[in-house]
């Protein structure tokens, strides 16, 4: 059952991910650090990772989490309408040992449930009925498989490690206790350029090599602005309804996953690439100035919004790099978006902007900006890891 422990790794960071980027603390973080409980003995990084791969297998996990959100303003959540998901909430987490999980998180606004199969994610936010799915990519199932003509030893780790080391601050792995059990907590942060990213902590219990908490921290926050935490614990097997939940009827479905995914894996994708290769094959006009809040233009792509061409053009490198998207508008989309807004069913309420005489919405949070507005028949995504003044002059820079 080694996919339990590796798969759950990346799916507990993978959740903190997703909950982020659909809507991404408190002291908690610091008290689990000086906390009382049980602490392994002293370890080299390297030594604890070995062991916590080699650790005994367990049947299942369930735990008791507390989940932390302080991306979002205050001021942009609609009160005690806010989901869980955004405000964040106590809750359990079920995984299975072939790394199914679901996750439930309960709040006053309301549940949320996060639920997978290996193949298929399934987020149920109760607050505005509405159930997302996407797919997982080939890669994330495979990923989860153990390489049995590969074994892991301490030398590979070591050089892991080291080449790590070249772009991140990496520590040792500090001995504490989460969830009454025996932890190591390792903690990383970008040497250079990380955008507002300060630091990310994970750790995991010394004796069974299952991450007990994931935490971000944002540049200059001694307290992380995400966290998922175990609080209680148990390694014994789960049953298959632990793992499966179905969405009430007449529940609003919306599915994020890329249309013909499918297709577009059987079969070899041609990549167009390029300034002069992208303008040819869109229908607006594209823009891409060299330059862009002071960082060079190092990327320019064509994609695919949901069978309609765009660009994504990429401005400076590593995590403080500011993305652009853009696509011919979608006038249907819009008069959705503006009924809605009118009718006070958005779920953010977010500050408008003037970008150069256009009318757009700017969502500034602990980690990154995104600003979006439309302008002669275009629609622009303007994202980064940057502060919100630095998102804003690149919009108004995209002409």
């Amino acid at each position: 059952m080694r996919r339990l422990r590796h798969a759950s790794s990346r799916r507990l960071t993978a959740i903190v991910a997703v909950l982020a980027a659909l809507v991404l603390t408190a002291g908690i973080a610091q008290a689990t650090l000086t906390s009382s409980g049980p602490v392994p003995a002293p370890k080299e990084l390297a030594n604890a990772i070995l062991d916590a791969f080699n650790a005994p297998e367990p049947e299942g996990l369930t735990a008791r989490i507390h989940f932390t959100n302080n991306l979002l303003a205050s001021g942009s959540l609609p009160g005690s309408g806010a989901s869980p998901l955004a405000a964040g909430a106590d809750g359990r987490l079920w995984i299975a040992g072939d790394g199914r999980f679901r996750l439930e998180l309960q709040s006053d606004a309301g549940d949320a449930q996060i639920v997978s199969d290996g193949k298929l994610v399934t987020v149920y936010d109760s607050a505005s009925k509405t159930v997302y799915r996407a797919k997982l990519p080939d890669e994330a199932a495979r990923a989860g498989k153990p390489e049995k003509d590969k074994k892991l030893t301490l030398a590979k780790i070591q050089r892991t490690l080291d080449r790590v080391a070249r772009y991140w601050t990496v520590s040792g792995a500090k001995p504490t206790s989460t969830a009454d059990r025996p932890t190591y907590t390792v903690r990383i942060s970008p040497k250079d350029d990380g955008g507002l990213l300060g630091a990310a902590e994970v750790a995991w219990d010394a004796v069974r090599g299952a991450p007990l908490r994931a935490a971000v921290y944002a540049q200059g926050q001694a307290n992380p602005v995400l966290e998922l935490e175990a609080e209680e614990i148990s390694y014994d097997a789960v049953s298959d309804s632990d793992v499966s939940a179905t969405p009430p009827a007449g529940a609003k479905v919306i599915d994020l996953s890329p249309k013909g995914a499918g297709e577009h894996s059987k079969r070899k994708r041609v990549e167009v690439t390029g300034v002069d290769a992208v303008r040819r094959n869109v229908d607006f006009k594209l823009a891409a100035p060299a330059e862009l809040a002071g960082l060079p233009r190092r990327e320019v792509r064509l994609v695919d919004f949901d069978g309609r061409k765009g660009a994504l053009s990429i401005y400076g490198e590593g995590m403080g790099a500011i993305a652009v998207l853009q696509r011919k508008a979608d006038k249907a989309d819009k008069a959705a978006d503006d009924e809605k807004q009118q009718q006070g069913q958005g779920d953010l309420r977010l500050p408008e902007i003037n970008i150069d005489g256009a009318t757009g919405t700017e969502l500034a949070t602990a980690l990154g900006t995104l600003v979006t507005f439309e302008r002669d028949g275009i629609a622009y995504v303007v994202a980064g890891s940057v502060a919100p003044v630095a998102a804003e002059n690149a919009a108004r820079g995209l002409k």
